[in-house]
Formats: C-alpha cells, structure tokens, sequence
C-alpha cells in the first residue's frame, strides 16, 4: 500500500513524537524501577527483556492476523517457507538483545540525566553506520548539526563543582565505570543494529510487523540463554517474574513499544531523524526531574547544550534532499 505524500510525512512526525514520549518514560520508570527500595527481591533485568520480547511479538502477531482477516498463511510463508530471510534477522536480534541487557546495567549506576546525555552517542554511531552500510549522502549542513548535537550533548554532560560534591559523591567510581562503558558499548551496538535493521526493511518488500516477528522470536531465544546464564540459579531459586509490580509491568510494556515504534520510525523516516527525536527526551526527561522528581538541578552549560541541540535538530530535519555539489561521502 502507497501512501499520499502528506500522509506518510504526517505519520514520519507523529511517529517520532511518539517515540520521544516512549524514551522519556521509559527512562525515567526504569530508573525509578532500579533504585525503588522494597523489601523483596528486585526484578531480573533479563526477565524484563524477555518479557518485552515476548509482548511485542504477541501484539505483531495480533496486527497482522488483523491485515490478513486472522489468516496464518502469511506468517507460514514469510517465517517458515523462507528460513534464510528469518535467519538475517538473528544478527541484529542477539544486538538489540544484548544492548536491552545493557541498558538496565547503566541505569543501575547511573542517573537518568547522565544516561540520556551520553546515550546520545548512538546518533554519530548511526550516521557512520548508515553513510558507510546503506551509501548515505549526508549534505554538509547534516554533517555541521552533527557536530552541533555532539557540543551540546558535552555541554549538558558537563559537570560542575555542585555536581561532584553531591551526586557523584553518591555513586561509586565503580559503579559509574560500570554504567559509562554499558553506555558506551550500548551506542555501538545501537548504531550498527539499527542501520543493518533498516537495511533489511528497506531492500524487501516484507511487513515491517512480521520483520518484528522474526526479530522478536530470535530475541526471545538470546534473551532466554541470557538469562538462563547469567541469572540462572535466582531464577530457580524465586521464579523468573519475581520483584514484578506495576513499575516492572510499565517498564516492559514500554520497552515492547519502543521496539515497534522504532521499527515504523525506521521504515517511513530514518535512523539519524530518529536519534535526533531521542535526543529531544533530554529536554523533555530533565524537566521532569527537575520539576516532579526534584532529583535534578539545570546549570547554564545544561541550558548552553539543550539550545544547540534543539538547534541541529531543525537543522538536520530541514535539509530535504542535499545537492549534489555539498553532499559528502564518507
């Protein structure tokens, strides 16, 4: 199905405001989740991704037996008839699984406003990704916003004397080491994984849903080894959902979304336009901290930063279609 011109870039915009409303809150509730002091267990992070894994491919299910009027021929042809196709997707599933894991790990030892500065990373990870894997031609005044985004994301990152007297006093070096390379290596992984997704998306015409199918039911299977590994012996010893409450619910139902969310963003805009959206729920995530959690205080260099990376959002977005005279090809 082709879509009216106006239509599908109404849906590329309502798609990315979405998502800067699923990573705002998910960052925010599975920070909250991870330091929240009960008096039972705390819940497995590798459960939650498989949990989330398993949510987003019952509701993909669900979307395209309502396509198909409740018919499983698609899935039969597209999944099993075709096990090589399926089985290009279990590279960018064991990623995603891997930096799902990840996450949880930074948010365990870092603060949220810390996480979301430094995760902006996986914006230059993409673009390198996708110049070099798809043959992107970014125009010059992309490469510039780039640029930009990077000097603002530094500036709000950037502590101050406040900040080390008080909130870094708290964490350990340990504990920041820790949450710094999760970080980190979540942006690599983030950036080569998704460009290798909208790779696959964009050389086939197959449903964006039963590409998240496929992707979904590899996750499950990484996601199950991981967590048989690592969290093996607290699973049998309290049971795979233990610590579970309605945070933990919250959590995994807006992980699961964020993966279909990202996946429309993917297939009617593009990775690059879709980190600069995240890089929105900076803003929008410190205000909240600032205001209703109170766990958070805004310096100038945070306000120096925010502006310009409002600003090379607009810049990218508003560069259509680069000349041929200024594009640049790495």
């Amino acid at each position: 199905m082709v879509l009216p011109p106006a239509h599908s870039s109404r849906l590329k915009y309502v798609s990315l405001g979405v998502l800067v409303f699923q990573t705002t809150s998910l960052v925010l509730t599975m920070r909250y989740s991870r330091t929240l002091k009960e008096d039972g267990p705390r819940y497995l992070a590798s459960s939650a991704v498989v949990s989330a894994e398993v949510l987003k491919i019952l509701v993909c299910t669900l979307i395209v037996f309502m396509e198909n009027n409740f018919s499983m021929r698609l899935l039969k042809e597209e999944i099993v008839n075709k096990p090589v196709e399926t089985l290009k997707l279990a590279i960018p599933a064991g990623i995603y699984t891997l930096q799902n894991n990840l996450l949880y790990v930074a948010l365990s030892n870092l603060d949220a406003a810390t996480y979301q500065v430094t995760y902006q990373l996986k914006i230059l990870t993409t673009a390198l990704f996708s110049v070099s894997m798809l043959g992107k031609r970014l125009g010059l005044y992309q490469w510039l916003s780039l640029l930009f985004l990077m000097a603002g994301v530094t500036l709000v990152q950037w502590p101050t004397e406040s900040e080390v007297d008080s909130e870094q006093a708290v964490l350990s070096a340990g504990s920041q080491f820790v949450g710094l390379m999760a970080v980190l290596t979540a942006c690599l992984s983030s950036g080569f994984a998704g460009v290798y997704f909208e790779k696959i998306l964009k050389e086939t015409k197959q449903s964006v849903w039963v590409r998240n199918i496929q992707l979904g039911l590899f996750g499950f299977v990484f996601g199950i080894v991981g967590m048989t590994v690592y969290d093996g012996e607290r699973v049998r010893e309290s049971g795979m959902f233990q610590g579970y409450n309605t945070i933990t619910c919250t959590v995994v139902a807006l992980q699961a979304l964020g993966g279909l969310v990202i996946a429309v963003v993917i297939k009617y805009a593009d990775n690059i336009l879709k980190g600069f959206a995240t890089s929105l729920s900076i803003i929008v995530s410190t205000l909240i901290s600032y205001f209703l959690l109170e766990d958070f205080n805004p310096t100038s260099l945070f306000f120096m930063g925010a502006m310009l990376v409002i600003a090379a959002t607009f810049l990218y977005s508003n560069e259509r279609k680069p000349a041929n005279g200024s594009a640049i090809k790495v």
